[in-house]
């Protein structure tokens, strides 16, 4: 083989791999964003199975009475009326989102957020 046709061809192999780390990098990018869906969704149809199990039975006077709102046990055992807004935030803590003044809306990635749960204790 000629200098240059090595030369060439080892120019050509990088190439080559340069555009597969590109595309390993993609790949890695697009597994990490299903991973992190799945697991919202994953702690999402938790949830709605927990309120599935709690909810009355369709028709019962306390969904007639507080449309929009669930009841909730507070410490003391007594069902407690939430409202739809509370839910909501409640929903977005337990799916991995912080709800606190300080990092709202981003992932929770180290645990539980202290800020996160002294407001949902409010």
């Amino acid at each position: 083989m000629e200098k240059k046709n090595i030369f060439a061809h080892i120019q050509e192999i990088e190439a080559q791999m340069e555009t597969m780390r590109l595309n390993l990098g993609d790949w890695k990018q697009a597994v990490k964003e299903l991973m992190e869906a799945n697991q919202r969704l994953t702690l999402e149809n938790e949830q709605l199975r927990k309120i599935l199990k709690k909810k009355a039975p369709p028709g019962s006077s306390s969904e007639k009475r507080n449309p929009g709102k669930l009841p909730v046990q507070n410490e003391s055992g007594q069902d407690e009326i939430v409202g739809e807004g509370y839910d909501n935030l409640a929903r977005l803590y337990h799916e991995g989102f912080h709800i606190c003044n300080v990092n709202f809306g981003h992932l929770r990635t180290e645990g539980d957020c202290l800020f996160c749960l002294s407001f949902l204790n409010k």
